[in-house]
């Protein structure tokens, strides 16, 4: 079992479906949380009664920009969408780690806010792997691919965890500031250390 974090415009989530083309299991947290987010579930009904019925939309789904324009400029309103949502995430996490346990698979937990997570279950990983972007770079990709402006690119990577904290904390280092084809130049190291990771474990 691994980690791999990166931040926001880092290309993540490029590097989470190469590794599952090579057979990894992929715990994406952010695909979790979509779920546990959808009409009817209890953590969206939670996210309302606290922030209002204006953060969904017509159809009963999450209106998330809505709920971001609220939560980026609020930190304490951030904190109350954190203590809904994150428990819920780390207790899918948590039950689908377990279920990979007695398994020879490579699980790969991606989770954008790994390095700033204190969750005791997050570190018992094999090694953590980073997706490192220079952060110009990420701005650019998320106003371009996302329709960011550039104040709200630089908020949303300010608040997470900066690039020098990620890579202290990395075991493995995916360089992600060029071409899609010297990221993907990289797959096959990466893939490898990953598999010495289980010879030694």
């Amino acid at each position: 079992m691994v980690g791999l974090t990166g931040g926001i415009g880092s290309g993540k989530s490029t590097v989470s479906a190469a590794l599952a083309a090579r057979g990894a299991v992929i715990v994406d947290a952010d695909a979790i949380t979509r779920d546990l987010q959808q009409p009817g579930r209890p953590v969206l009904l939670a996210i309302a009664e606290r922030f209002g019925s204006h953060v969904l939309q017509a159809d009963g789904s999450l209106n998330r920009p809505a709920l971001a324009q609220i939560v980026f400029s609020d930190s304490a309103a951030l904190a109350d969408l954190n203590g809904i949502v994150h428990p819920a995430v780390r207790k899918e996490i948590a039950a689908r780690m377990a279920a990979e346990a007695d398994t020879d698979h490579v699980v790969v937990l991606d989770v954008p806010l790994l390095v700033e997570s204190k969750d005791p279950g997050f570190n018992r990983t094999a090694g953590t792997i980073v997706v490192d972007t220079p952060e110009d770079v990420a701005v650019e990709r998320l106003m371009t691919y996302r329709g960011f402006s550039e104040a709200d690119a630089r908020s949303r990577i300010a608040n997470q965890a900066s690039r020098e904290q990620r890579l202290a904390a990395a075991d493995f280092v995916v360089h992600n500031g060029g071409t899609i084809e010297e990221l993907n130049s990289q797959f096959d190291d990466l893939w490898t250390w990953i598999r010495s990771l289980s010879a030694v474990n």
